[in-house]
């Protein structure tokens, strides 16, 4: 009789597969109130690793990090119009403190355009206050209908960048380098997923922004996920809070202004994006651990050779853990690694002390295993993680170019959509009422490129190319 799988395969349920692996992988269970999450130690710290990776290159670009409050004065969220329209129906409104009804509800964040605007404004007096670079890393809260761990949850954590600057045109270059060396960069390098820059319509794009710059990524199933955004607001919020500087030339001027963000839905996309029916495939740069040393049995030459390997490998830069779990079988540890997407394990048992310093090596991106010799490991292993790291991303890339059509009508591209995968469509063919109908049907457009699949300057620029999905 066939042994069950660990898993649902994906083919057969791509949604339940995803929820186990969540689940057994140990990277997130849910909370006790619907739509919360907790996330467990594994799945913090790939999220840990992920946030660093990101902090270096916000910093590169001359953003500081800071903090505000978590709760936002109910009135500061009316003084944008859009802003307002678009957040009000996922808003968590405190009312009571202390036993006492407030004076003045109290929103739990949904985003923090508007208390930042409001500190930009005590801030920023003169030219030489721009720009004024500021990111925080925080929780946020929108309320959720339909919850899925990691992809839509109440409660998130995210990075959140708000910018002023004296002039549209600097405002408009810095939400682009965020967009490309922050965002794009990260994405590509580190998480190994082919993401697709592009530009949302004016439906799709942030309450009360002038522009808003996505990166979009097929997952496994073939639909889209929205992996991070950079804005562009204009004088919108600068108006409603009255943030002017003094230029140069002795005038009161309004600044321009840019937000951007990338969240916790950032460790989904990686399980949707890699994962396979055998668990998940961590990226090797990424991997909070790189390489797990097995003991197969509980022997002491073993254990002492299972040590001396992995300090050898620390030693050699590497992110090293030791399994000397020997009161678990070897067999049950060995598919929890596999789960856990560990790029490499190294199997150490007397058989490979009795063949002279031998391991067996599984690499769990490629799916191969082999006998190694255990003094070759440290000069070997950096170079095959680099190999694996690589794969991931040109297979990441493969399956989006390979489930992208070319089409011409709105019937068309909703058939690709649905079979499960993307359409490329003229935006002169669909146009906002085109969008309209798609989004009947449960498809929507993920963002305009240009026919060089660059991001267009402007929503109707001639050759501009709807990219239509089914997204998360």
């Amino acid at each position: 009789m066939a042994k069950a799988p660990v898993l649902t395969p994906r083919a057969e349920d791509f949604p339940r597969w995803y929820q186990e692996l969540v689940n057994k992988a140990e990277l997130a269970e849910n909370g006790p109130v619907r739509g919360t999450m907790v996330i467990r130690p594994y799945g913090y710290a790939i999220w840990e690793r992920m946030q660093s990776g990101m902090d270096v290159r916000i910093k590169e670009t001359g953003a500081q990090n800071a903090y505000f409050p978590l709760l936002i004065p109910q009135s500061y969220m009316t003084k944008e119009a859009e802003h307002v329209e678009g957040f009000s129906p996922e808003l968590a409104v405190v009312t009571h403190g202390g036993g006492k009804e407030l004076e003045e509800p109290a929103v739990v964040r949904p985003t923090s355009e508007t208390i930042i605007n409001d500190y930009f404004s005590k801030w920023v007096q003169s030219y030489r206050d721009l720009p004024l670079l500021i990111n925080q890393w925080a929780n946020v809260v929108r309320w959720e209908m339909r919850p899925r761990l990691f992809l839509r949850t109440s409660e998130f954590l995210w990075q959140e960048g708000h910018t002023a600057h004296a002039t549209h045109e600097d405002a408009r270059n810095f939400a682009a380098r965020i967009h490309h060396h922050v965002y794009a960069d990260f994405m590509t390098e580190v998480l190994g997923i082919d993401v697709l820059p592009g530009r949302k319509t004016a439906r799709e794009r942030f309450a009360g922004a002038l522009n808003t710059l996505t990166l979009e990524a097929m997952m496994g199933d073939g639909k889209a996920l929205q992996m991070g955004t950079s804005h562009e607001l204009g004088q919108n919020f600068a108006r409603a809070f009255g943030t002017r500087y003094l230029s140069r030339e002795g005038t009161r001027e309004y600044v321009w202004q840019t937000s951007w963000g990338s969240t916790t839905r950032m460790v989904g996309a990686m399980v949707m994006a890699h994962g396979d029916d055998d668990g998940l495939r961590v990226p090797p740069r990424l991997a909070p651990v790189q390489v797990v040393v097995l003991a197969v049995k509980g022997e002491e030459p073993v254990l002492a050779k299972v040590h001396e390997t992995a300090a050898g490998l620390r030693a050699a830069g590497l992110r090293v853990q030791v399994d000397d779990r020997t009161d678990t079988a070897f067999g049950r540890r060995a598919v929890d690694w596999e789960l856990k997407g560990v790029p490499v394990r190294i199997e150490i048992g007397p058989r490979d002390l009795e063949d002279g310093g031998t391991a067996t090596m599984v690499r769990r991106v490629p799916g191969s295993r082999e006998q190694v010799r255990t003094d070759v490991l440290a000069g070997l292993l950096p170079g095959l993680l680099e190999e694996d790291q690589a794969l991931l991303l040109r297979q990441s890339r493969e399956r989006r170019e390979g489930n992208t059509t070319d089409v011409r009508t709105i019937g068309e591209a909703t058939e690709a959509a649905v079979a499960g995968g993307w359409a490329r469509i003229p935006w002169s063919a669909l146009g906002p009422e085109g969008e309209d109908k798609l989004a009947e049907r449960s498809v929507t457009v993920r963002c305009l490129v240009a026919e060089d699949g660059s991001v267009p300057e402007t929503d109707d620029a001639p050759g501009n190319v709807a990219v239509v999905a089914r997204a998360y």
